[in-house]
């Protein structure tokens, strides 16, 4: 039986690697300014920090908004168009940090996303395998941990509730040209 030449077979084998405690070496993984340099800052790239709208109105907060209009483009390329931006002091451990926020009326799993501009103000480094974010004060390194439990429960409980969505099309019964009685 003639085989396609165009069909080739891969033998995929599956390694798992140990866990990191067991070959990272003793010490830390840290960064400083000199890993930064030929960087042109402030390096923002596309993330933003973001806020719902519903969020600002239950805060009573809306005429703090500033009217700009901002297209942000999520990874599926889906587009939102922002409502205003609004500044608002975020605080994470003590540690008071002046944020501005783009408004969204879009839905979002989150009230809110700290994005790059945030990280990078408080110079923060992230693990996302620890699941936690370190960065220094005057008063010393500071640490927020990941609450993973929580975070599993709440999107256990969003796939569990229905949803109220409109239909993707809407359809209009329509008797022209068709057998109207």
């Amino acid at each position: 039986m003639p085989r396609d030449p165009m069909l080739k077979r891969t033998k995929v084998s599956v390694v798992r690697e140990k866990r990191t405690r067991d070959y990272v070496p003793e010490g830390s993984i840290s960064f400083n300014d000199e890993d930064a340099e030929g960087i042109i800052q402030p390096y923002n790239g596309s993330s933003t920090n973001i806020i719902r709208w519903r969020v600002v109105e239950q805060l009573g907060l809306l005429d703090q908004i500033i009217p700009a209009a901002r297209v942000l483009s999520g990874f599926n390329m889906a587009s939102e168009t922002t409502k205003g931006e609004i500044s608002l002091s975020v605080n994470i451990v003590g540690t008071i940090q002046q944020t501005v926020f783009y408004v969204i009326e879009g839905e979002m799993k989150c009230n809110t996303l700290l994005g790059r501009p945030w990280i990078h103000s408080l110079r923060v480094v992230a693990s996302t395998l620890h699941q936690m974010l370190r960065f220094p004060t005057s008063e010393g390194l500071k640490m927020v941990c990941g609450e993973q439990l929580a975070a599993r429960e709440m999107f256990a409980v969003e796939k569990e509730a229905p949803t109220q969505k409109e239909p993707f099309l809407k359809t209009a019964k329509s008797t022209k040209g068709k057998d109207a009685k």
